[in-house]
């Protein structure tokens, strides 16, 4: 089985029905409707529907799992039987990679990465070049690539498919329809909220706190809820691939650094709606735009890193000095820093993060540091730290 999952409107189905064209047999569960009777008699459904078979929406039909790893259990050496998708990932990954381990792959999908929206989402991610060998990257840096729309405009619109043919007049509307489905559909079949109002105002807090550092117990105090709703409500908002969270790097100096995480929306565009941001001009002196850009660099390293074969680890670290990292990428045993700055030409003052965290452990295996910023060259500004423009292009191997 292949198992795909993902938030809404992230491309699961197109991106399916792509790759499998009109050869398959497809079904797509309801919320409000047993669709085949696949609910109350999942067997029977399966009988009617022989594999090869994609189910989408799975979420709204968790009592065909079972049956599948029955089905599965019986043909172990077929492959290529099912392709299921869905969007919660409480539903789908819990029951499925309980019941279907060693029998499935899983596969995430986001919303597009850079490289995605320029047309040229085969050839790849510069993440995958950089971690694959820092050396071979620096001696022959890729090109930059051509952007469908301005830093502001692309942070404003965000990733998400649909959102980049849209004219601008209409991404208010689709963002707007886009939070409310999801609030009605997604979020009230987990039932796990009593208060729909306060948590609209949760999520649009969030939305605020991209980039930041997370104290549950401050959260829920801002809105007046206790610190283990606003927990749970996080968890929630995790679980349907709204929100992202990097853990903090100890190392061996735990005393020495913070432990909270730090998160992340997982889309501009919706933080741009949350905040009341009609037009990608309002946000040239925005207070948030930093974040957002920032939010759009921890996208890209998620959508890069999702290409390799063994997913690398990304932490943040920050010492109670101040110092900070916004990402730390674990991998192949060296750890590579990478930060995240607004600005068209960083200075070495902008390593200072990469160094104080250097010499913070001096004997762990550091690759050179990034400093992905809209500059318009690829150039070093310290020792071993490096600015890459945030368009860069995959490199060609």
């Amino acid at each position: 089985m292949v198992v795909v999952v993902g938030a809404r409107q992230v491309g699961k189905t197109t991106l399916v029905e792509h790759v499998l064209g009109n050869r398959w047999d497809t079904v797509t569960f309801d919320p409000f409707q047993d669709i085949g009777n696949a609910r109350a008699d999942p067997d029977l459904f399966l009988d009617n529907h022989p594999p090869p078979l994609f189910l989408d929406e799975i979420q709204y039909a968790p009592e065909v799992v079972g049956a599948l790893k029955r089905r599965v259990d019986k043909r172990r050496r077929t492959p290529g039987q099912y392709v299921v998708s869905g969007s919660q990932q409480w539903e789908v990954m819990r029951r499925l990679a309980d019941s279907l381990a060693g029998r499935a792959v899983f596969l995430d999908l986001e919303g597009f990465s850079l490289t995605e929206a320029t047309g040229q989402g085969k050839a790849g991610h510069w993440l995958k070049d950089w971690l694959s060998s820092p050396e071979r990257f620096l001696a022959a840096p890729p090109p930059r690539l051509s952007p469908p729309f301005p830093l502001l405009e692309q942070l404003w619109r965000g990733w998400l498919p649909e959102a980049q043919s849209l004219a601008a007049g209409s991404l208010g509307v689709f963002h707007q329809a886009y939070h409310r489905t999801y609030i009605e559909r997604d979020v009230r079949a987990l039932g796990a909220v009593d208060d729909w109002h306060q948590f609209d105002r949760f999520t649009r807090l969030l939305a605020a706190l991209s980039g930041q550092e997370i104290n549950y117990r401050q959260l829920g105090r801002d809105l007046g809820l206790a610190p283990t709703t606003a927990q749970r409500w996080l968890r929630m908002l995790v679980a349907t691939f709204q929100w992202f969270e990097n853990p903090p790097y100890h190392g061996n100096t735990i005393k020495r650094i913070s432990g909270k995480p730090k998160g992340y929306l997982a889309d501009t565009g919706q933080i741009c709606f949350a905040q009341a941001i009609s037009t990608p001009r309002a946000l040239e002196s925005h207070p948030l735009l930093g974040a957002l850009f920032e939010t759009a660099i921890a996208g890209e390293i998620r959508k890069g890193a999702g290409l390799l074969p063994t997913v690398p680890r990304v932490f943040h670290w920050r010492s109670h000095g101040g110092a900070e990292v916004d990402f730390l990428i674990e991998f192949d045993g060296r750890l590579h820093p990478i930060e995240a700055k607004l600005r068209s030409q960083p200075t070495r003052s902008d390593a200072s993060g990469i160094r104080a965290m250097a010499a913070t452990y001096p004997n762990a295996r550091f690759a050179p540091g990034l400093i992905v910023a809209p500059a318009n060259r690829f150039h070093q500004v310290a020792d071993d730290v490096f600015v890459l423009p945030w368009d860069t292009a995959p490199g060609p191997g």
